[in-house]
């Protein structure tokens, strides 16, 4: 075992330690004169590393000044302004070198009168038409696939939800568990995109990763026989470190925004697709569970040592789990201080 785990953490520690080099990129283009666009370009990086995307505008589009560029929250943001005769209408947008990458981009272009236009390119459709105006089921689709995808990218996320799932006991403690989180980390999703809370991301997701670490020490308390109120009541503390991981969720669509003629449905869209990729997840974890247990070497672990299957899954996770938070919280915690 202990063999195992050097493994895991010397192979895949670096690599998860960069997932947050799978964040959508994110392209804004606001209008703040007729004829004038201010544009911003966000490309996830890590260090000086930069993913090479870089967005085309038409042959009519003229930049006014040079672009300022700078490197905050694991992106590179580029700043720089633009004229087009035409405010962009029937303009086409191409991301150029994204069909050589895995990732996504979000485009969002606003203008003076209030008009948005809201786009998700990928690899394999990486140009878009500007028009005058996204209609609900453009949002509804953009905004529903971006929150499946931050949550199944989001490996800090999950594996607090893992640690949930192995922490409570049964499948009503593990719903109530659950639906507190949701519940929680929606009033701060919603807070924080309107602008009622602000917090800088850094801070928020190193507290993100102590509260991965505090999970994986209560499994450990709950093997030990011991009763905190964590493990009494779970859904307790999934509501609590659920408004925290709600002001993690948020930073997705603050990078990009929200339409403000359909603020409601990007919002509800958004958290729908955080949940269903949550539920999937929670499904997948219990059928691996499942399997698990009817191994024939756990069956006989389990005849052999008195002990169920779920304490021998437990331990491993908690460790391995517990590990990785730590890791990450060191990582952030020396970002903040650099």
């Amino acid at each position: 075992m202990k063999k195992l785990l050097m493994l895991f953490f010397a192979v895949l520690l670096p690599a998860l330690g960069q997932t947050h080099e799978l964040r959508p990129a994110a392209l804004s283009v606001m209008q703040s004169a007729p004829g004038t666009f201010d544009v911003i370009w966000r490309v996830p990086a890590r260090g000086d590393m930069r993913l090479a995307l870089y967005p085309v505008f038409d042959d009519k589009t003229r930049q006014v000044e040079l672009p300022t560029a700078q490197i905050a929250s694991g992106f590179y943001v580029e700043r720089w302004q633009i004229n087009h005769p035409d405010d962009l209408l029937g303009s086409d947008i191409k991301i150029d070198g994204l069909e050589n990458t895995m990732t996504d981009v979000l485009i969002r272009i606003s203008w003076l009168d209030g008009r948005e236009q809201v786009a998700r390119l990928l690899p394999d459709q990486p140009q878009i038409r500007v028009e005058e105006k996204a209609g609900n089921r453009e949002v509804a689709s953009m905004y529903f696939f971006l929150g499946v995808e931050h949550i199944l990218l989001g490996i800090d996320h999950l594996l607090f939800v893992l640690a949930l799932v192995v922490l409570v006991s049964g499948w009503k403690q593990l719903a109530v568990t659950i639906t507190a989180f949701t519940l929680a980390h929606s009033i701060t999703l919603a807070t924080a995109v309107l602008g009622v809370v602000a917090l800088p991301q850094g801070p928020v997701e190193a507290v993100i990763a102590l509260s991965i670490v505090f999970v994986a020490t209560e499994i450990l308390h709950k093997l030990e026989g011991r009763s905190t109120l964590a493990i009494r009541k779970p859904w307790v503390m999934a509501f609590g470190f659920g408004l925290l991981h709600g002001l993690g969720f948020a930073g997705a669509l603050t990078d990009i925004g929200v339409p403000q003629h359909a603020i409601p449905l990007s919002l509800a869209l958004f958290n729908i697709g955080v949940e269903a990729g949550q539920l999937l997840f929670i499904l997948a974890v219990s059928g691996l569970m499942l399997i698990f247990r009817q191994l024939p070497a756990v069956q006989q672990w389990e005849v052999r040592t008195g002990h169920t299957a779920a304490v021998a899954s437990a331990l491993p996770v908690a460790y391995l789990v517990g590990g990785l938070a730590a890791w990450w919280l060191i990582d952030r915690t020396l970002s903040l201080i650099a």
